[in-house]
């Protein structure tokens, strides 16, 4: 390790890590909590106090309020994009690297780009943005963590297609969560301010009901908290030793299991601000002669998605898949081992097997802990 720090790569690492830019986060329970609102604010203010800020990409939604706030305020133009005969407009990512200012807002974090741009999703734009140097403001609701979709999706039974990685929070410099109670929140809905009149009594029906609203200001609060926490762990100096927590989450090639798996092994993760991986153990059931072409491509979407959120994938060759997890653990200083409940697939090959009390006796003696995900 000490030679790796040495080396001349991991010099220009630290180099290139110094030149990017800071990135600033707004995270909100729904839209009309007013994210973009307070980011035109804090352009104003910056702008008062003499720095280059200039706005990268902005959508007001027509809201009066909001819409206000531009004026006075240096709007970098958008890029036309023509596809299938309609002109789209998205955000000129090449004129903001090549103006260079010191700060840009850029909203939408989870925003889908048009087809024929330089990257699919918006968050792929900001992160070139930022190794350019520049540093950026932005903003996104809860229910675009790529982590929470499955819960987002229970509690308010919308499939949220745009996603970001839950990895984006964690390399965010700062945080920010725009907070209101739910009854401001529905009020500011009535009163016009997030939807127009003719949409308000479909979502006050539905995404905008109280107990939706709460249970998704809950999860913003605690995102917002874990990512203080994780800042207090980096900055703060410790006197005491701390364990430094290890995932690694057991899945199967079943699609609905290994998904819910995956995701809150992420969210552990990201909590603890822990390293995790993904281990699949590979049965000669399972060979590639013999798996069925759709748990095939579960198993690539199962890696992909691990991937997204940050996950070192793991394949492995082996027909006790039990001593295989024990050796991976063992390999790899896991701390945690997460596996799906009882009446999932995996965790019944686990039990069927004399060697889940060998599991369980090593997990008693080598301090790693087990946590059965529901």
């Amino acid at each position: 390790m000490d030679e790796e720090k040495n080396s001349p790569e991991y010099f220009l690492h630290l180099i290139r890590k110094s030149r990017k830019g800071k990135f600033k986060i707004y995270i909100g329970m729904s839209a009309g909590v007013g994210k973009s609102y307070r980011m035109l604010q804090e352009a104003h203010a910056l702008l008062r106090n003499g720095v280059d800020v200039k706005i990268g990409f902005i959508e007001t939604h027509l809201r009066e309020e909001t819409h206000a706030l531009l004026e006075g305020l240096p709007v970098i133009p958008r890029k036309k994009i023509f596809y299938k005969g309609k002109e789209l407009e998205e955000m000129d990512v090449q004129a903001i690297i090549n103006l260079h200012p010191e700060v840009v807002i850029i909203d939408e974090l989870a925003h889908t780009n048009a087809y024929g741009s330089q990257h699919e999703k918006r968050w792929q734009d900001v992160l070139d943005v930022l190794d350019a140097g520049i540093n950026v403001i932005s903003a996104v609701n809860i229910q675009h963590m790529e982590s929470l979709h499955q819960d987002v999706k229970e509690i308010t039974g919308v499939d949220v297609q745009e996603r970001i990685p839950d990895n984006l929070l964690a390399i965010a410099d700062e945080v920010v969560n725009i907070d209101l109670t739910a009854d401001e929140l529905i009020t500011r809905l009535k009163e016009g301010k997030i939807y127009q009149q003719e949409k308000i009594p479909q979502a006050l029906n539905h995404f905008f009901k109280s107990e939706n609203i709460l249970q998704l200001r809950e999860m913003a609060l605690k995102e917002v908290a874990a990512q203080v926490e994780r800042k207090v762990d980096q900055e703060v100096p410790k006197n005491v030793a701390i364990r430094h927590e290890n995932f690694m989450a057991c899945i199967s090639s079943n699609e609905k299991t290994a998904k819910n798996v995956i995701r809150k092994t992420a969210r552990l993760a990201s909590y603890y601000s822990a390293k995790w991986s993904v281990l699949y153990v590979q049965t000669s059931a399972e060979s590639p002669q013999k798996i069925p072409l759709d748990r095939q491509r579960h198993l690539i979407n199962h890696f992909k998605l691990a991937t997204e959120l940050g996950a070192d994938v793991v394949q492995v060759q082996h027909d006790n898949i039990a001593k295989a997890i024990i050796s991976e653990a063992e390999k790899r200083s896991v701390t945690t081992i997460c596996v799906g409940k009882p009446h999932f697939s995996l965790f019944r090959i686990i039990v069927a097997t004399s060697i889940f009390n060998q599991l369980l006796r090593k997990l008693t003696t080598s301090d790693i802990d087990i946590v059965i995900l529901s």
